[in-house]
């Protein structure tokens, strides 16, 4: 017998808490080989997978360029939606790197045991998707060459931020946001880089591994910088995921514009980010958990939790829709009253509104039922139903504030255009694109820290036990 059969026999255990986070758990070793084993394995879809997101951000390169060599007048703008899919765009993608934070910062310092299996698709996705939101704010400007006007640098041109907007500041949160958790993606990754090096079967994967490994040889040394770095950068990351969303709500709650001019958008904005970015997560978990035969190690009890947090969010979000048009009604304000109360409900956009109820707070509702949070194509088909609302939701607090201004003889109908629609859809292929490399070349579920998990389980099973044999006793 080994001397892991004892941790092994614990682990297999069903927990008294409820479902296990760790399946048929293994050896160490046999536990890094088998997570290292995508790396090494051709897959025979990948190729087409790859060539039809790498088509897909061709599209959006050339959106992009047709955009810039002839200007934004050939999106769907107009006279009074002046804002239209960038920002829409923007806002979501936002919002969806939210939960990846959440997930790796959050529940690393609240010692959540469920995080550890998915936080690294979760960070992954969150760096991909500001990539993404990155792009919209720098070619609304028109002139995209012009975009470092934005950061405050010493200028003898006398061209500085206006500080008092809300836009310079978007600029700070979501770099800094980005690049915290750049560093904090990258250093969990460095004992698993390392563990590749050493495995890896050619010599060229042993260098480039190596190079990126950064010299880790897992001794005491390493270890203690390490944890202390990664705790630190955790605590960095936790108010980062109120403080960037928030700053995108003051974009619009500071505008006297009806339908936006409300102080409940910072807490309305987070708690969207945060509903969308867990859909998110299950969107692109479940079909990898499914392709590379995760459930030990991503297990029902995953699928579980963080489809509790979508019903959470979900409320969340559902009672900040009923709020919104109580405050209009309380206002006594005409422009607001007739934003919140007639033209969302009944106006030409009424569809959208519509809709956004139903994916946002109906759809979630199914998650109440125990099957539904644990069957993963289920809860894939509800995730996917909560990401088509959380964008309509930005579509409907945009476009419909903005079409129908104060005055009627401005008021507008908005359809946005075929370089709209390609731009959105080609972001998406580059989102997959950049995730699909992601998982070929970076060990995606979080070796060392499963290892560790593994270990203090069979801690706590023994300490159980033990105590079991007492109060028999």
């Amino acid at each position: 017998m080994t001397a892991q059969a004892p941790v092994l026999e614990l682990l297999s255990e069903e927990p008294t808490g409820g479902e296990p986070v760790v399946l048929h758990p293994r050896s160490d070793a046999q536990l890094t080989d088998d997570l290292l084993a995508p790396l090494w394995v051709e897959w025979p879809w990948f190729k087409y997978a790859l060539g039809a997101t790498f088509l897909g951000t061709c599209a959006l390169v050339f959106a992009l360029g047709y955009t810039v060599l002839t200007g934004i007048g050939v999106w769907g703008t107009n006279i009074p939606v002046a804002w239209a899919f960038a920002i829409i765009n923007f806002v979501w993608w936002i919002g969806i790197g939210h939960a990846g934070t959440f997930i790796s910062a959050i529940l690393l310092l609240l010692e959540v045991h469920w995080r550890t299996s998915i936080n690294r698709f979760a960070e992954a996705m969150t760096l991909f998707a500001i990539i993404q939101a990155g792009l919209f704010p720098i070619f609304h400007l028109g002139r995209p060459w012009f975009a470092y006007w934005l950061i405050p640098y010493p200028s003898e041109m006398g061209v500085w931020p206006q500080f008092r907007s809300s836009l310079p500041w978007d600029v700070v949160a979501v770099t800094t946001y980005f690049t915290v958790s750049l560093v904090f993606w990258y250093l969990g990754l460095v004992p698993d880089l390392a563990a590749a090096r050493d495995r890896a079967p050619t010599l060229w994967k042993r260098r480039i591994y190596g190079l990126f490994a950064l010299g880790w040889r897992g001794d005491s040394y390493h270890w203690r910088h390490y944890r202390i770095a990664y705790l630190i950068l955790g605590g960095l990351a936790t108010p980062l995921v109120l403080s960037v969303h928030t700053n995108v709500s003051f974009d619009f709650a500071i505008a006297q514009l009806p339908g936006w001019h409300s102080s409940i958008f910072p807490p309305y904005f987070v708690a969207g980010a945060i509903y969308s970015g867990f859909a998110m997560v299950l969107q692109l978990m479940i079909p990898a958990r499914a392709v590379f035969k995760l459930q030990n190690v991503i297990t029902k009890n995953h699928l579980d939790n963080m489809a509790k947090m979508l019903l959470v969010t979900g409320w969340v979000v559902t009672y900040t829709y009923i709020v919104e048009p109580f405050l209009a009604w309380y206002s006594g304000d005409i422009y607001e009253m007739y934003d919140q109360l007639v033209d969302r409900w009944t106006g030409p956009y009424a569809w959208v509104y519509w809709g956004v109820i139903f994916c946002n707070c109906i759809s979630v509702q199914a998650l109440w039922s125990k099957k539904f949070r644990t069957t993963p194509v289920l809860l894939f088909v509800v995730s996917c139903f909560i990401q088509l609302g959380m964008w309509s939701e930005r579509f409907m607090l945009i476009v419909t504030s903005l079409h129908r201004d104060f005055l009627p003889s401005i008021w507008h109908i908005y359809t946005p255009s075929w370089v709209d629609w390609t731009i959105l859809g080609g972001t998406c292929s580059f989102f997959l694109f950049l995730f699909l490399l992601f998982l070929r070349y970076v060990p995606f579920i979080p070796i060392t820290e499963l290892k560790e998990l593994q270990h203090e389980l069979s801690r706590e099973r023994a300490l159980e036990r033990a105590e079991g044999v007492v109060r028999l006793a």
